[in-house]
């Protein structure tokens, strides 16, 4: 089932299954700028990432000396979530433990994702309850994807990746299609400095390697610019400790989006092998605690 919510500048529509963003319309301009799923690119719009960001080595982690089988970013996304409030400008979401979860991330939880509009802007926030008497290990993130193009008789690689700290990022990459970062080695993000901002050339071979991941909270802003260098999405994420970039290809055509991913924690460095409470960037939660977290997204 589909709710939405709007105001004068944004129309917003949220589908139940995975609590998942559908729609981010800009009425003023009239145009979508959320990615659309659209065939033969990535078939998702915005997922909500958890238990886990990304892919546990080998799809398996260690507690207490158990293995629990998991899958890439984990089961939120595929389940059904559940209304619990609304208003014009926010509407909230709860996902709840079952029989399902708990084969797989043995603690009782509480997952609730509220949505709230503000003029042009459109912040997600995150509460995770530990229902359970136990510590709970998790991470947890967003995986929107803006369009990109969005004006017409323009390229992908006439956009920009914007940041307010520079003038140099560092950042990892996939091992070999793993899905796990490769630590062994670190690369430099050179960034040019315009005005208030720092960008980096949305090129077309930026992405042939899979995501970029920024670890240890480099990232707390980030955005796209418009060909002309004027921001088209701006993003802010004070207290995230890390953060991925991505898009794709399917053959040799770029994908028209740009994924930009708020994360607390991240997937696992290749041939992790220890107990998750040793994972690096882990959160852990003890018994009926409560997490929170949330970012901003303002369209120009």
């Amino acid at each position: 089932m589909r709710y939405s919510i709007e105001n004068e500048c944004l129309y917003v529509e949220i589908d139940t299954h995975g609590a998942e963003l559908m729609h981010v319309f800009d009425k003023k301009k009239e145009r979508e700028v959320l990615w659309q799923a659209e065939k033969p690119f990535w078939n998702r719009h915005a997922p909500i990432l958890f238990p886990n960001v990304g892919k546990h080595f080998e799809n398996s982690y260690c507690l207490n000396g158990k293995t629990y089988a998991t899958s890439q970013h984990g089961f939120a996304r595929d389940k059904e979530f559940t209304k619990i409030h609304a208003t014009e400008n926010a509407i909230s979401f709860e996902l709840q433990d079952d029989e399902e979860t708990l084969a797989i991330f043995p603690w009782n939880f509480s997952l609730i994702l509220t949505y709230t509009l503000s003029k042009n802007s459109l912040s997600i926030a995150y509460q995770v309850k530990n229902k359970s008497q136990e510590t709970m290990y998790f991470t947890i993130g967003g995986h929107p994807g803006f369009s990109v193009p969005v004006l017409p008789d323009t390229k992908r690689n006439q956009y920009h990746l914007l940041f307010k700290k520079g003038p140099v990022l560092q950042y990892k990459l996939i091992y070999e299609g793993s899905g796990n970062v490769c630590k062994e080695k670190e690369y430099t993000l050179p960034l040019e400095s315009v005005g208030t901002h720092y960008r980096y050339p949305i090129t077309d071979d930026l992405f042939d390697r899979d995501a970029l991941v920024f670890d240890d909270g480099q990232i707390s802003y980030a955005g796209i610019s418009y060909p002309d260098g004027t921001p088209y999405i701006e993003m802010e994420c004070e207290g995230f400790t890390h953060f991925g970039i991505w898009s794709m290809k399917a053959g040799t055509e770029n994908a028209p989006f740009v994924c930009l991913e708020p994360w607390m924690g991240r997937c696992d460095d290749y041939g992790f092998s220890e107990e998750i409470s040793k994972k690096r960037g882990i959160l852990s939660l003890k018994g009926e605690k409560e997490f929170s977290a949330g970012y901003t997204v303002t369209i120009h």
